[in-house]
């Protein structure tokens, strides 16, 4: 058993595996007492005028247990895995640099709203591009409802907004992943602009590409090339492609 856990915990890619262990360490800590919640949420005036420069990024990875927390931990590992797996696959770089461009700008948006936690919104940005990627992909959600990839992350927020009485954070999360995927994707190609969001050269020089081999090592198709997408599934079942 502890073989098999090991080799399924190694067979996360990189990026995601530290994004992963962090999410699972900050809330375990926070819940055995090794650290106070006081100590790392985001409490702007501390951060402003006492220098506590770690709260904005402690916010990031500190969550309460429950089952709200297990979903998007379970979020986090699929979607990250399957953005990192699929698109980025032998490109850690470029992953871990839309990771540093989402991480920044929730930072953001958390000291200008005063926002203490900040574990929800990168989750779902992350959510949103792998659906704008792969938004043809059918997903399937609770009590079997399937639908396009692309629809996911309303959903998401509807779900928040129904369970947790609020959809905010998800909504946030949309925010910053559009913003992501429109000057990454959308604004080069489609409005022929300069590419804003190119890895630097440093992040490359920390995590070199590697050579794809195929399978989720390949690269998303174009959008008249659905047939060779992967397929989707959230929680149950495998994912089918329309008209199978």
């Amino acid at each position: 058993m502890n073989n098999d856990l090991a080799g399924w915990y190694n067979d996360i890619p990189p990026i995601s595996r530290y994004w992963f262990t962090a999410a699972i360490v900050g809330p375990l800590a926070l819940r055995l007492g090794v650290i106070s919640g006081e100590t790392v949420i985001l409490n702007t005036d501390l951060f402003w005028y006492s220098f506590h420069i770690w709260r904005p990024f402690t916010a990031l990875f500190v969550y309460g247990l429950g089952f709200p927390y297990l979903t998007k931990l379970y979020f986090l590992y699929n979607y990250s895995t399957r953005l990192e797996k699929d698109h980025f696959a032998g490109k850690p770089a470029d992953m871990a640099y839309m990771m540093l461009v989402i991480f920044m700008t929730t930072i953001i948006i958390g000291l200008l709203m005063s926002m203490p936690v900040l574990f929800i919104p990168p989750i779902i940005a992350c959510i949103y591009v792998w659906c704008n990627l792969y938004k043809d992909v059918i997903v399937s959600f609770f009590f079997g409802l399937k639908f396009k990839a692309i629809y996911l992350p309303w959903i998401l927020m509807v779900f928040g907004l129904i369970v947790a009485n609020d959809g905010f954070n998800e909504l946030l999360g949309i925010f910053i992943g559009h913003t992501y995927y429109f000057l990454k994707f959308r604004y080069p190609t489609e409005f022929g602009g300069p590419n804003l969001l190119e890895t630097p050269q440093w992040l490359l020089n920390i995590f070199p590409n590697e050579r794809a081999s195929g399978g989720f090592g390949t690269a998303p198709p174009r959008r008249a090339q659905t047939e060779n997408q992967p397929r989707g599934r959230w929680f149950t079942g495998a994912g089918n492609r329309l008209g199978d």
